[in-house]
């Protein structure tokens, strides 16, 4: 299947604005008919919070939605048009929004949860994504993640062979065999670029892990990538094509469950999305490994042997925690390995994103913006005085890092699947039952 003409360099009016209608269904229509212009989610949004700029107040960069459905769906609207005084969306509405559709907003969901008559504002941000996508007018860099995806199978480019070099560093380094392509395992693992090329150490942490818990697994040569550009972009035809390469390898393998990786928007792709996507019910069980880290410990086949001492929180990841709801399994497993675990005031389901999620983290021109907003990040570490990080998304990690070495910070970020294989119990030792 060839999306590329999607990506092109040229721009389509029409091509966008119909996309657009498309994404107009009942709950948009009440979503925009019930928005009581409170401004409540401004204050939600970790870009309007930390600039006080009003153009980022998140019901403010759903305009251009809102004009289609205003000028096509509603009585008055219709009314104009046919008397000619109406302002069709054109294409400055497509340029001047395309920065708040893509640089400003991280579809972290924050906004939606303070909503006071329940509009899912991220909902429509992210239908309105497939009309500037299919216009044309998306950031280069994702842009160029989404065609390295669907040619090569990654939004860095990376190749099985890529993978296979890690593979092989891990087994020299754990001394521990790397399952691929193993028929009738039980759980097919899913890895993100970033995880292969910046945290490698992932894929030996998961190694040892799933050996000292006895658990059947394998890693797929066919589909490997958990990261889903279609659903950062805006494109479901493009996420729709990814999301079957996944489980046609499972299907493939004869495998029963699939391990969604420490990437937040690629486990929301692969088990939120995946059905509606595909119009079908997924024949398999979709887990975070975090979740199943979780199961493990708490079943006693995952022993610990001591903590550190080291003052840390919990990052929580947006769409694991807030649009995932897996908020106590992380805390279980970092207090397990960690003996001084502090929470801060908006923690949960409430925490503010580290900024780089949504395909912000890929947009090299929204970096200014990005850092600005960090400062929310900033000041929360900053007031529980924490020496490290933990957090269960490589997305989080690798933004988190980057706002910390901007303003000169003394913080560690560490992940938290690899911070449990650092207290990994030896045979015979540690904790017999967790939980």
């Amino acid at each position: 299947m060839n999306r590329m003409s999607t990506y092109a360099p040229e721009t389509s009016l029409e091509r966008g604005i119909e996309r657009l209608r498309a994404q107009i269904d009942a709950r948009v229509a009440t979503w925009f008919s019930s928005c009581v212009h409170c401004g409540l989610c401004a204050e939600a949004c970790h870009f309007y919070a930390e600039t006080g700029d009003p153009r980022y107040t998140p019901i403010h960069k759903l305009a251009p939605l809102k004009k289609v459905w205003r000028q096509e769906y509603t009585f008055f609207g219709r009314l104009a048009r046919k008397l000619g005084i109406s302002e069709p969306l054109d294409e400055q509405d497509f340029a001047d929004w395309e920065e708040l559709v893509y640089d400003a907003c991280t579809l972290c969901g924050r906004c939606t949860m303070v909503c006071p008559v329940g509009n899912d504002i991220t909902a429509m941000l992210r239908k309105q994504r497939e009309g500037f996508a299919a216009a044309g007018y998306a950031p280069e860099g994702l842009k160029g993640a989404t065609r390295r995806t669907v040619e090569v199978g990654s939004p860095m480019g990376l190749t099985w062979k890529a993978l296979e070099a890690q593979i092989r560093h891990v087994e020299r380094e754990t001394g521990l065999g790397v399952p691929v392509d193993r028929e009738g395992a039980d759980y097919l693992a899913l890895l993100s670029s970033l995880e292969i090329m910046g945290y490698p150490e992932y894929i030996g942490a998961i190694t040892r892990i799933l050996h000292r818990a006895g658990v059947s697994w394998t890693l797929s040569s066919r589909a490997f990538e958990a990261t889903n550009s279609g659903i950062q972009i805006g494109d479901a035809d493009v996420a729709r094509e990814l999301l079957q390469r996944v489980f046609d390898a499972a299907e493939s393998l004869g495998v029963k469950n699939i391990i969604s990786p420490e990437c937040g928007h690629a486990y929301t792709a692969i088990r939120w999305e995946s059905a509606g996507l595909l119009g079908r019910e997924v024949p398999y069980r979709i887990i975070h490994i975090v979740e199943l880290l979780d199961e493990l410990k708490r079943a006693g086949r995952l022993p610990t042997a001591g903590r550190t001492g080291v003052r840390v929180t919990f990052h929580d990841p947006c769409n694991l925690v807030r649009k995932g709801g897996v908020v106590d399994e992380p805390r279980r497993l970092l207090e397990a390995v960690a003996a001084d675990v502090v929470e801060g005031p908006d923690s949960g389901v409430m925490n503010w994103c580290c900024g780089g999620g949504g395909g912000v983290s890929a947009n090299e021109r929204a970096e200014g913006l990005r850092l600005a907003a960090f400062r929310r990040k900033k000041a929360q570490f900053e007031t529980l005085g924490v020496e490290a990080v933990v957090t269960a998304c490589a997305n989080c990690r690798n933004i988190l890092e980057e706002g910390i070495e901007h303003y000169a910070m003394d913080v560690e970020v560490m992940g938290l699947t690899e911070l449990l294989a650092e207290y990994l119990a030896e045979d015979g030792q540690g904790d017999a039952v967790a939980g």
